[in-house]
């Protein structure tokens, strides 16, 4: 008896607050530094009382001034289901320079919130390049932009208004003036008027701050996944993923808590998602991230970096054929014989696991003569090398039949990969007084 093996691979599916003594006052000043950037739709600049507590360094009390912002968005019409960008202008910040010593450029990094009303609720985080002109002493702070986006779930008129900013400056070391809204939530400065739409992709993450040092952990949370979910969480930057990744389980209610350390600088975004890449329909994201300092190159210094290259999921065979033992006309009886041992490779790394599954089919003799795929019968084992971040778990013994049957498997979690070795021992049940001759099927293996 010999079944013909064959295989298929289908795959499954920085900087604001001022240094130290540099820590902000109050201004009463006109529009600063350059002009907000060009408005989408129609917007207006509002202005709203702000409470800012200074650098414990700068030995100064919170100030409390007067901030003038502007909102503006890509799209002041959108459908439900369609993610609108979000520019979040402080025109006029409500700080300045308090001492002589003059501040250099690009040093400054803002982050924020955006609230948003109406038919919808919630907050958009927004954050800003690290990129200011000059600061002269005693000059006052110029304006900054900060961005994000939100996926619009509600038909009707949203409204957006500014909400608490963060200045975080990197100047000789790294210091945050905090600056939040006063009695919020400030006035309206921008409303979209939404219409309806196609299905919503309902699925939200929040993190616990929009910017941080290079190493510095953020938490990431997220809603509405689908339960038990695999989930994998990614810095961005642009379209592109970043070298921070981290990953998580959603419990029954969808939920899932993560934390992601960034450090790559290009990180300007973090996004969640299901399975093995990137699907904005089963994701969500991005929100605005910044990396505002740490691990800046000191002089006589060199950084070395590396990629590590995600592979696929793979597997190969010792052999395509099994012979396996004779049995006697009249008695039949147990023919036996071993699986070619075969070994799996899951080199993609992410949350997903893997099932090799096989199926089998009549075997079939001379003269049409045939057996039933369902007296194919197998004992299935499978070995975990060494350091391989998943275990392999053999499928149960019986039958393998047309329908087929899991011959082993990993399950998904936090972090996969490794490489397997798996084999059985076959067993066909041939009945008493089969007609003799040579009889052959063919087990086909299928990786997921």
């Amino acid at each position: 008896m010999r079944p013909t093996i064959r295989r298929s691979t289908e795959p499954r599916r920085r900087w604001a607050a001022a240094l130290g003594i540099t820590a902000l006052v109050v201004t009463g000043g006109g529009l600063l530094g350059g002009p907000a950037q060009a408005a989408a739709t129609a917007s207006v600049a509002v202005d709203f009382p702000t409470h800012c507590i200074p650098p414990p360094i700068a030995g100064i009390p919170p100030i409390d001034g007067t901030t003038t912002a502007q909102i503006t968005v890509d799209d002041a019409t959108p459908q439900v289901g369609d993610t609108v960008a979000v520019t979040y202008t402080v025109v006029v910040p409500a700080a300045s320079n308090p001492v002589d010593l003059a501040l250099p450029a690009d040093i400054m990094t803002p982050t924020g919130k955006v609230t948003l009303g109406g038919a919808q609720s919630g907050g958009v985080t927004v954050a800003g390049p690290k990129k200011n002109p000059p600061v002269p002493g005693k000059g006052a702070f110029p304006s900054f932009s900060m961005t994000g986006t939100f996926t619009v779930t509600a038909p009707g008129a949203i409204t957006l208004s500014p909400g608490d900013y963060n200045i975080h400056t990197s100047y000789i070391m790294e210091l945050d003036t905090p600056c939040t809204v006063t009695g919020p939530p400030a006035p309206v400065s921008e409303t979209v008027v939404a219409t309806g739409g196609g299905q919503v992709n309902e699925r939200a993450v929040q993190l616990s701050a929009a910017s941080g040092q290079a190493g510095d952990e953020v938490t990431v949370t997220g809603t509405k996944f689908t339960p038990g979910a695999g989930i994998t969480v990614v810095g961005r930057d642009g379209d592109a993923q970043t070298g921070d990744t981290t990953t998580a389980t959603a419990d029954g209610s969808g939920a899932f808590t993560a934390r992601l350390a960034v450090s790559d600088p290009d990180t300007t975004g973090i996004v969640a998602y299901e399975g093995g890449a990137w699907d904005a329909e089963k994701g969500a994201g991005p929100l605005a991230y910044t990396v505002t300092g740490g691990g800046e190159i000191p002089d006589g210094s060199q950084q070395l970096t590396t990629t590590v290259r995600a592979g696929t999921l793979s597997m190969t065979q010792a052999g395509d054929s099994v012979q396996l033992s004779g049995v006697d006309f009249g008695r039949g009886g147990a023919s036996t014989g071993d699986l070619r041992t075969v070994t799996v490779e899951d080199f993609r790394g992410g949350p997903a696991g893997w099932s090799l599954t096989g199926k089998v089919t009549d075997f079939k003799g001379p003269g049409g003569a045939r057996i039933s795929a369902d007296a194919l019968g197998w004992t299935p084992s499978c070995a975990t090398k060494p350091g391989s971040p998943s275990t392999c778990a053999a499928g149960s013994a019986g039958a393998v039949g047309s329908a087929g049957a899991t011959l082993a498997s990993t399950p998904d979690g936090a972090a996969t990969g490794g490489e397997f070795t798996v084999d059985a021992g076959l067993s066909l049940d041939v009945p008493a007084f089969t007609g003799a001759g040579s009889y052959a099927g063919v087990l086909t293996l299928t990786l997921t």
